[in-house]
């Protein structure tokens, strides 16, 4: 066994490289081609049975979750999934079991994908930004053309055959403005249950391309920090009030779980990084799906263990950098334990006294997380005490019943009933 190696640790294994169907406007990804040039972009049989095999022995827990990502892995064809389960099959003790994730784009699924997604009960993540004009703002094919109605086909073809799956929809310039419009078509049109955000934030390198982890300047693509506060306020002010265990989103699922202090939901929320990797086709393993870069190589399964890589010195420092280089302007921030300055990858804005390392993001975090902060010390109290989370929407209901009256009874030069200080008349009485 090699000394110090993770437990259980996650990878995310690219068949087709960088290679798309698509091309998406702010697809970080479609780049990384230029670090294979000589390649096909096709996962051999050889290295895949390679990876499965030492990804399961791997890790020392009782589920194992092998999750394809891209590019566009169904351009693989549905026969290299067929052989991937197989090959899970052969090489998983007893007592193990296997799940299987996807990211799709969803163009190439028809009947025949469907029914072995869904009897081999893979979860897909669906990538959609909303309804139409705002989807086809960036997500278009090669030829320029907008992709909804393949994608909300695909989303309609996946419900008809039973397949489990999710939205994961990007937050750009295009469509956080609209957060509400975004929200309630996934749970509305689509009818989806579980939605994941993913925010834009593409770094202009150098030489103008957005290949590295570069730069201090973003692409006008990039969603604002402010308003994807705003945007996730919107969204979770009409979901605390309404969808409450009965939607479920990404961040909002993480803000619980750092309030009750169970553990980081999602790896930008924890506190150091390095158990979340990525596979390229070729077997070459890197420290995060955000650094596929040479810098951050950690060396190639066909001549390495993956168990030493992921053990290696190399992803220890890191993983540990996410939290020895956070600026104390982070450090002594009070909601901290819920953004562990998230992603380093957007780490390079400066704090306000002028020290590197603020996350480009935080203003939006912060405006975010301390408009949360009051509903969240009600859901961890909630559950604490064995009740259920949905009961907070029946408690925000009666505090706007009291404060409705309390509005109604107020005389115009009376303190507002809403706590501000003001008199009534200049407040909500105005």
């Amino acid at each position: 066994m090699v000394r110090d190696a993770p437990p259980a640790f996650h990878i995310m294994a690219k068949p087709s490289g960088a290679i798309c169907n698509l091309k998406c406007a702010y697809c970080f990804f479609l780049e990384k081609e230029r670090l294979y040039p000589d390649s096909d972009f096709r996962m051999s049989g050889e290295v895949m049975e390679e990876y499965v095999s030492q990804y399961i022995r791997a890790q020392q827990v009782p589920e194992v979750t092998v999750a394809w990502q891209g590019g566009e892995p169904t351009l693989m064809g549905l026969d290299f999934f067929r052989r991937t389960v197989e090959a899970a099959a052969g090489h998983a003790p007893p007592g193990m079991r296997i799940a299987y994730t996807m990211q799709t784009n969803g163009i190439l699924l028809d009947d025949a994908w469907c029914e072995f997604l869904r009897a081999n009960h893979f979860l897909i993540g669906l990538s959609m930004d909303g309804p139409r004009e705002l989807h086809d703002a960036n997500r278009r094919d090669k030829g320029g053309q907008g992709t909804f109605e393949r994608v909300e086909r695909a989303a309609r073809l996946m419900q008809r055959h039973q397949v489990d799956f999710n939205m994961l929809c990007t937050v750009n310039a295009a469509n956080a403005g609209h957060p509400l419009e975004v929200y309630r078509y996934f749970r509305d049109v689509l009818c989806v249950e579980w939605i994941q955000f993913i925010p834009i934030v593409e770094r202009i390198n150098s030489d103008g391309s957005t290949l590295m982890q570069e730069g201090d300047k973003v692409t006008d693509r990039s969603v604002d920090p402010a308003v994807w506060g705003d945007f996730l306020i919107a969204i979770f002010d009409e979901w605390v009030h309404r969808d409450v265990g009965k939607m479920f989103v990404n961040y909002f699922e993480a803000a619980a779980a750092s309030w009750a202090g169970v553990g980081a939901a999602m790896c930008i929320t924890d506190e150091t990084c390095g158990n979340a990797l990525a596979l390229e086709h070729n077997g070459d393993l890197y420290a995060c799906d955000h650094f596929v870069e040479p810098a951050y190589l950690l060396g190639n399964i066909m001549e390495t263990p993956m168990r030493e890589l992921v053990a290696s010195e190399t992803l220890r420092r890191f993983g540990d950098n996410k939290r020895d280089s956070l600026p104390r302007y982070c450090r002594e921030c009070g909601v901290l334990f819920a953004c562990r300055g998230e992603c380093p990858k957007n780490r390079f804005a400066l704090t306000p006294d002028g020290e590197p390392g603020l996350n480009y993001l935080c203003a939006g975090y912060k405006a975010w997380l301390g408009h949360i902060d009051p509903f969240m010390r009600t859901l961890t109290d909630l559950l604490s005490s064995g009740r259920y989370a949905d009961e907070i929407m029946g408690i925000l209901r009666e505090q706007e019943n009291d404060q409705r009256k309390a509005f109604a009874a107020a005389g115009r030069n009376d303190p507002c009933p809403c706590g501000s200080g003001r008199k009534f008349k200049h407040c909500h009485g105005s």
